[in-house]
């Protein structure tokens, strides 16, 4: 019997979370889009600008009976820098800040578990921002599934290609 739930974590760029999570047993679904700000039904280029208040966020739909929360995770905090404050390497500005869009009690006190956890491997504190889930404003089209559609784009064989051969690495029992 299939337990559904929702995460929703924004790391960066949403095209490397994005690509990540679709290799993940127990994920059934995954939308790039954007949360946490004021503007109602932003676009990318109202992101761009960086004063809407939403960060660029992956909305993952899970089967918590194949793969946890907690799982989840540990899998969102190797993906990012979770001590770059409103950045990830050359992304800048608050719609690259790294946060955890909690949607029940239970996922936020998994998440401030996980911080207390992870922080011991960083020497600078982890800024990511916990929060309670908010409207989540689905990204164009062109957005999802980016990693696959474009595999040679410069930013995707350069930045993302690294982190998935890493990712695919490390959690290997875990995906598809």
């Amino acid at each position: 019997m299939t337990k559904l739930q929702t995460a929703t974590f924004g790391g960066g760029c949403f095209w490397c979370i994005d690509a990540a999570f679709r290799q993940v047993k127990g994920v059934l679904e995954v939308r790039s889009g954007y949360s946490g700000g004021h503007t109602e039904q932003p676009t990318y280029q109202h992101i761009c600008q960086g004063n809407t208040g939403h960060a660029e966020v992956v909305e993952i739909q899970f089967d918590s009976e194949i793969v946890s929360y907690e799982q989840l995770l540990e899998m969102f905090f190797t993906l990012h820098d979770p001590t770059q404050l409103n950045r990830q390497g050359n992304d800048t500005g608050t719609q690259y800040r790294s946060v955890v869009f909690y949607h029940d009690d239970q996922q936020q006190q998994q998440a401030k578990t996980m911080i207390t956890t992870i922080q011991s491997q960083y020497t600078n504190p982890v800024v990511t921002e916990l929060s309670s889930a908010s409207t989540f404003y689905s990204a164009e089209s062109y957005h999802q599934d980016y990693y696959t559609n474009n595999p040679n784009q410069g930013y995707c064989s350069i930045l993302i290609a690294p982190k998935l051969a890493k990712f695919q690495q490390q959690f290997q029992s875990l995906l598809k």
